[in-house]
């Protein structure tokens, strides 16, 4: 039986030559099973898409599946989270169950909330997927987007995020969409079922089942003229039996395909009474919701008007309404009629929806031939409310059309503006573009001109562009130094997070030579201008440009800076420079404080960059399992947000901690799927940051020229690093690659031609990392002094594995001078922070080590701990758990659905020994204390 708000079952055609797609739906959806499923549906127009998604439909209900659908419309693909709106409209109560910030957000999407703060993209998406995942909890759930290619942006990108997360519910999702590619937010390797034209065979068979079969000569004709497309098949048919002539005038117009079908329906609506076509014209405007609307202030159809088109088979008309029979249709209908006749049913529609400003603005734009600025005023406010909903395609829309409308030329580039700036977060670069170009070429402002430019600018950083991106912005900000520059410090700021990125000696001169334009130009002080802390983007801008050489001077300012009250935007810069500075614990005390404020109630505002720099202070702090948090968080809203670069960096971070922990296989993985995301010679952080964590799990599986191969590629051959910051933190790896792939003297070279290039003083770490490098690649009688000297100096301690290989290194040399006592201690506390860590193969050399000093070990080498045996979202979801969290906690922190964390916690279970949550607190506790050094492990 349908479901609340679902479509009545109805008796379905024969579905000819599609045996092998029919099997394919039904073995999804006849039962649903356990695990989610996703299947992309994809043809040309009239292929036969909607019936198979009807018949898989039909085929759940019966198997006891609930259905919810939403079929897209031209008309609503410009309104933010239509679609969505329309497919959870029937279970829209159940929202009151979700977890507060969820419920908040989804129906602050909708518009039906108050709440003063716009919900994040992300927070949308987590809430539709737990949402349905709930709905699956009480019966299998089918969700089936039907014409996708009209559904907006939100609503499709919501719907990818969910399929990316049903692997444990029993959720199928069914997506048909026109042409040949998969729809925006699906083209990230989802199953497809691509319908090709039906054989000759199974055409026959079709044309044999309508009421007038062709024959003859002119059966052929609609064969050759169908190509294997069904609708065009059906309605090919109908016209050769009403106009047998039509065959003839076929051959003289070739037409293609869709555009045969069209001048076919096009003919059968002018053929129909004046009252029926305007009926139906008004219905083909509408395109749905609003002609119910319409019809409830006396503006709809007359049914009885429509009965020459039920007849003509253009519409169905029942109980849930009137319905086209194909969007072909409603196009065509619409398509055919003079614009003077589409602009009527568009202010009729607009008259009936003024309690629906963002629809009524959308009919009005549709019939105005010419710029009026009151049509242009409420699309503004439409937009207004499409971004207050996070709906930034929909909101750049708007303003564009706005813009389009505006009679004054001032307005008209103020507002194509706006529409570039809105657009950024979609990551759509050439539209921004486009848009940023328009506004140009229609005012002479330098302020809307220079917004313009450095919109555009930051949406080729966006989308990965990023030498054209550094250029464009650098450009920005020295034009815009002397009259507008608060333009040109944000500007400026933009550009050093750019050049960071890519860590290129030219792109830090650039931005370097920049500063001190802007320095010159704001003297005899920088304080604030325009609400921008001019001492902080300085300090940052700085900070990226030259960590190491800039350091003694940088400290002084952080010193001064975080001795006084920080807000936001400024605290996430201070606090990443923090970070840059190799000033670790206090880069986290601020970043966590900087992620606290954004989660903040009301607050808007996206976290991926301070998150991913989170990840990499908590692996260099020795906080592994926090580290892989922060970097599944930072994904969620890469994903959401559409930041490439975050999503790298996050692939990266867990890529880093797989290597650290001895799993190769993960690491390449992730590895790879973040070198994938960028363009290395674009991007040579995410370029440096991959080659370490390919290098350490080469290292920790042994493969030793492997990992020579790759830590080299850090630096030239003539020692120019790779990144300027990033490639400097394995140095001490490529020594030691270098001398166990025996590559000692050219190891050697590598690192003192970069160490060459260093100026200013290194940071206790940096020093740490050289002297462990200089003491490995050092002739033995030498190596002690470098050994001795790093670990003389205990702020090293603040690195904690990078302290352990310095022990283990130095114990190694101690071993092998016969000074076995004193390696024993060495060792002894090596292997500690190993396996409280969880660094595998660290462990096992360290264990090794010791047993060849005559100590008894009480682990047995690569004996795993019970947390090891877990994959690292069970590992975090288990930690979690052991600290008091519901499912539905975890699910909101970790944007999986309930059912995935019980999923998880249930099959962690008997890899822990434990039975329920209640004894994971006890696991974690033996696991900790297993992994701190003592006596039993040493004797």
């Amino acid at each position: 039986m349908p479901g609340p708000g679902e479509p009545p079952a109805r008796k379905l055609a024969p579905i000819i030559g599609r045996d092998a797609a029919l099997g394919r739906l039904r073995g999804l959806v006849d039962p649903i099973a356990q695990s989610g499923q996703v299947l992309l549906v994809i043809g040309e127009a009239g292929i036969g898409k909607t019936a198979l998604l009807t018949d898989a439909a039909e085929r759940a209900r019966s198997a006891g599946a609930r259905v919810l659908s939403v079929t897209g419309r031209e008309s609503e693909s410009r309104l933010a989270f239509a679609g969505l709106h329309q497919l959870l409209r029937p279970v829209l109560s159940s929202a009151a169950d979700l977890p507060g910030r969820q419920a908040q957000a989804l129906l602050g999407a909708f518009g039906l909330t108050a709440d003063p703060g716009a919900p994040g993209p992300l927070l949308t998406r987590l809430a539709v997927l737990t949402l349905l995942a709930d709905l699956s909890e009480l019966s299998p759930l089918l969700v089936v987007a039907d014409d996708a290619h009209w559904i907006d942006r939100g609503s499709l990108e919501a719907l990818a995020f969910v399929g990316s997360r049903v692997d444990a519910e029993r959720i199928v999702l069914l997506v048909g969409a026109r042409g040949q590619a998969p729809p925006p937010g699906f083209d990230r390797g989802f199953p497809e079922l691509r319908l090709e034209p039906l054989s000759a065979a199974d055409a026959g068979l079709l044309l044999d089942g309508q009421p007038r079969v062709p024959r003859g000569q002119v059966r052929l004709q609609v064969l050759g003229q169908a190509a294997g497309n069904p609708m065009a098949l059906i309605e090919l048919a109908t016209v050769i039996a009403d106009d047998p002539g039509a065959s003839r005038r076929w051959a003289a117009e070739p037409l293609p395909l869709t555009d045969r079908l069209s001048a076919v329906i096009t003919a059968r609506f002018a053929a129909l009474p004046e009252q029926a076509r305007a009926a139906l014209l008004l219905a083909a405007v509408a395109d749905g919701p609003d002609l119910r609307v319409a019809a409830s202030h006396g503006g709809g159809p007359d049914a009885a008007a429509l009965t020459a088109a039920e007849q003509l088979g253009l519409v169905r008309v029942d109980r849930t309404g009137l319905q086209f029979s194909h969007p072909l249709v409603r196009s065509a209908i619409y398509h055919s009629a003079p614009f003077a006749q589409r602009a009527a049913a568009h202010r009729q529609l607009a008259e009936a929806l003024h309690k629906q400003p963002d629809r009524q603005a959308w009919h009005l734009a549709a019939a105005a031939i010419q710029p009026d600025e009151q049509v242009a005023s409420l699309l503004e406010a439409t937009a207004a409310q499409a971004q207050h909903r996070g709906g930034a395609a929909a909101a750049a829309l708007a303003l564009e059309r706005a813009a389009e409308l505006s009679p004054d030329p001032a307005e008209q580039a103020r507002r194509l503006v706006a529409a570039a700036s809105a657009a950024v977060p979609t990551g759509q670069g050439e539209w921004v573009q486009e848009l940023a170009r328009r506004a140009m070429a229609v005012t002479a402002d330098p302020a809307l001109r220079l917004t313009a430019r450095h919109d555009a600018a930051w949406a080729l950083a966006w989308s990965g562009r990023r030498t054209a991106a550094l250029s464009a912005l650098i450009s920005v900000a020295e034009e815009a130094s002397r009259d507008l520059p608060a333009l040109a410090w944000d500007a400026l700021g933009s550009a050093a997070t750019v050049a960071f990125q890519s860590g290129t000696p030219a792109s830090r001169q650039a931005v370097d030579r920049a500063l001190a334009l802007l320095v010159r130009q704001c003297r005899p002080s920088c304080g604030e201008v325009q609400g921008i802390d001019v001492n902080v983007l300085r300090f940052w801008i700085s900070a990226s440009a030259d960590p190491i050489g800039r350091r003694d001077q940088l400290l002084s300012d952080l010193r001064t800076m975080v001795g006084s009250p920080i807000e936001e935007p400024a605290l996430w810069r201070i606090a990443s420079a923090a970070w840059l500075l190799d000033e670790s614990d206090l880069a986290i005390t601020l970043l966590q404080d900087a992620m606290r404020r954004l989660r903040a109630p009301g607050v808007q505002g996206t976290s991926g960059g301070s998150l991913t720099v989170l990840g990499w202070a908590y692996i260099d702090t020795g906080r592994w399992d926090e580290a892989l948090d922060a970097a599944a968080e930072a994904a969620g809203i890469a994903e959401a947000n559409n930041m490439g670069i975050v999503a790298a960096s996050a692939d990266v971070i867990t890529a880093t901690v797989f290597a650290l922990r001895g799993d190769p296989g993960a690491a390449r993985w992730h590895a790879a799927r973040a070198l994938a995301a960028v363009d290395p010679a674009e991007c040579g952080l995410v370029a440096a940051r991959a080659r370490r964590a390919l290098g350490v799990a080469a290292l920790a599986e042994g493969s030793y020229l492997q990992a020579f191969t790759q830590l080299s590629g850090l630096f030239g051959e003539d020692g120019a690093p790779l990144h300027n910051y990033a490639s400097y933190l394995g140095v001490a790896d490529l020594a030691a690659a270098a001398v166990h792939a025996d590559r000692r003297m050219e190891g050697r070279d590598i690192i003192e031609q970069a160490l060459d290039r260093l100026g200013g003083q290194a940071s206790a770490r940096l020093e740490q990392l050289i002297a462990r490098a200089r003491g490995i690649l050092a002739d033995p009688a030498n190596s002690e002094a470098h050994f001795g000297k790093a670990l003389a100096d205990p702020a090293g301690d603040q690195w904690p594995f990078e302290r352990a290989q310095l022990r283990l290194d130095h114990a190694e040399w101690l071993r092998r001078r016969r000074r076995i006592n004193d390696a024993k201690a060495v060792l002894t506390e090596a292997l500690g922070t190993f396996q409280r860590l969880g660094a595998r193969s660290w462990a096992e050399r360290a264990q090794a080590e010791l047993r060849a000093c005559g100590v008894p070990v009480a682990r047995a080498p690569g004996e795993p701990d019970a947390l090891e045996e877990l994959t690292p979202q069970q590992r975090q979801i288990v930690h979690l758990a052991s600290d008091g969290l519901t499912d539905r906690e975890i699910a909101d922190r970790l944007f999986l659905s309930p059912r995935t964390v019980g999923s998880h916690l249930y099959r962690s279970y008997p890899k822990l020994g434990v039975a329920s949550r209640h004894q994971l607190r006890d696991v974690i506790a033996q696991t900790s204390a297993a992994a701190q050094p003592s006596s039993a492990q040493v004797q």
